[in-house]
């Protein structure tokens, strides 16, 4: 299983950034997907995840900029992310799970700048 996240960058406060992560070697649309954030010094923390229906859930530091979406027939999930603050800059993964099963992509940064 590998899961390849992209479209991390450096962009000014205000700005967006799409990201997405590309999974192979599994059947992607009988897994759950989710996207976590992790910037320094702090633990990493649920951004935004979508169900197997289609189900959505954010963090509140997301909700109203932040939207999570998959497209199964090409096994990519995307985060776009609109209206970025410092707060923002974060390594972002990509994760997908399903009945104990849990992978992890390797991360793509976004930093934010004020």
């Amino acid at each position: 299983v590998q899961l390849q996240a992209s479209g991390g960058g450096l962009v000014q406060a205000g700005g967006s950034l799409r990201l997405s992560c590309v999974a192979s070697g599994i059947t992607f649309s009988s897994y759950s997907t989710g996207w976590y954030r992790q910037a320094p010094g702090k633990q990493r923390e649920l951004v935004a995840e979508i169900s197997i229906g289609g189900f959505t859930n954010y963090a509140d530091s997301a909700k109203g900029r932040f939207t999570v979406s998959r497209d199964n027939a090409v096994n990519t999930m995307y985060l776009q992310m609109n209206s970025l603050k410092p707060e923002d800059t974060a390594v972002y993964y990509c994760n997908i799970r399903r009945r104990g099963l849990d992978y992890w992509g390797k991360g793509t940064l976004v930093t934010v700048s004020s």
